[in-house]
């Protein structure tokens, strides 16, 4: 009997910001946003463990690669994704991408700069986007605006979770170049409250993602497939809702999320696009 590498969370699709393969997608493609979802999930869990030491880690996830590309089966996600990406002809380049990612997840817990933290988004946020676009069939040309938008959402979810990151892991996203401008350390991330410094530092970041959700928006004419048309133009609404959310409130007082409210008006507001 093989036993399996993945050690999941108990997190699933219902606790991300934004849709994945909902019921705007053809029901013919969630099942494989699915098994993309997952395996990212699993590997992510890996590289989020508290009870794996770093040589597990790697070692789990690089049996994940390695059953992804067809050896062996001790992870059940990287079979199913193998099965779709063989039922699709998707590439698994971009689940490889995600793997680069959760390794540097697993051994730095620091972001030295900016760069840093945009070279990160390109493989942990950015695969995800280029994964749905290639199901539809959707041109490379989409790429830098799904890129944009994917880097907004992953560094609003930085920002929602920098305190538990930090407490939990160890771990912070908040690039140190830009902490020490506005004087703030990662230990004002132990506060019960943000401090001005701090606050100066959100904002400063959330500038990024008023750049990136502004590149991002034009995803939507980009893309031919009227349903996923209507999908990135929900989530472009989300990305925008939340980083509105974010300047208004403290992370390190509650976590910052988007209501049910926000979502319906997402949808409503995105709707023509299916038109």
């Amino acid at each position: 009997m093989t036993i399996s590498v993945e050690e999941w969370s108990g997190k699933d699709r219902k606790d991300e910001n934004f849709p994945v393969g909902s019921a705007l997608i053809a029901a013919h493609l969630r099942p494989h946003v699915h098994a993309f979802y997952a395996f990212a999930r699993n590997a992510d869990d890996i590289a989020d463990s508290s009870t794996l030491d770093l040589a597990d880690k790697l070692a789990r996830l690089d049996v994940m690669e390695a059953v992804l590309l067809g050896h062996g089966d001790a992870s059940p996600s990287a079979i199913k994704l193998r099965h779709s990406l063989a039922a699709t002809g998707v590439t698994a380049r971009h689940a490889q991408d995600l793997l680069i990612a959760f390794r540097r997840d697993a051994v730095q817990p620091r972001t030295p700069d900016l760069a840093d933290l945009f070279h990160y988004c390109r493989h942990s946020a950015a695969p995800v986007g280029r994964h749905v676009l290639a199901l539809h069939g959707e041109s490379e040309a989409t790429w830098p605006a799904s890129d944009s938008l994917c880097a907004a959402l992953q560094i609003n979810n930085h920002l929602q979770d920098c305190a538990r990151d930090l407490e939990t892991m160890d771990r912070c996203y908040l690039p140190d170049t830009i902490l020490a401008k506005y004087g703030s350390n990662i230990n004002d991330l132990r506060r019960p409250t943000a401090t001005p410094a701090l606050r100066a530092v959100l904002d400063a970041l959330l500038d990024e993602c008023d750049r990136l959700n502004r590149e991002g928006a034009q995803l939507p004419t980009l893309v031919r497939n009227r349903r996923l048309r209507a999908e990135t133009a929900v989530i472009v609404k989300l990305a925008q809702r939340l980083s509105t959310r974010l300047r208004r409130a403290d992370p390190l007082a509650a976590r910052v999320k988007l209501s049910k409210g926000d979502a319906a008006l997402s949808v409503l507001g995105s709707l023509w696009r299916l038109l």
